[in-house]
């Protein structure tokens, strides 16, 4: 059963990689500059010993407009960083002293 399975993180974060061709009508998180930013989540969290914070690339979450995206669970937390110190600031916020970033939440929409 599902609840019988161990809870291996704390948080597991979702990142948008879709990249759609120069142009499209509704963008993509990665044209957005989502790249480095994965990037640099993934390196800080590497350096980690023992990270509670696992990321999975994801295709589209559909708020392309809104990107580059994240999504953090359990608590469903929707992220719009666009700096690497966003980036840093949601580490060190949400995932050591458990405050979620306000600042950079967004609510999707549809």
């Amino acid at each position: 059963m599902i609840e019988d399975l161990p809870v291996v993180f704390k948080y597991h974060v979702f990142t948008c990689f879709q990249q759609r061709p120069p142009g499209h009508p509704r963008g993509s998180c990665m044209s957005s500059g989502a790249k480095p930013l994965w990037d640099r989540l993934q390196a800080k969290l590497n350096a980690q010993p023992n990270p509670d914070v696992s990321v999975t690339a994801t295709g589209c979450l559909g708020f392309c407009r809104a990107g580059p995206l994240m999504v953090v669970y359990p608590e469903g937390v929707w992220y719009t960083p666009r700096t690497e110190a966003d980036i840093d600031e949601i580490l060190q916020s949400h995932f050591v002293e458990g405050k979620p970033v306000e600042r950079l939440i967004i609510v999707p929409q549809l």
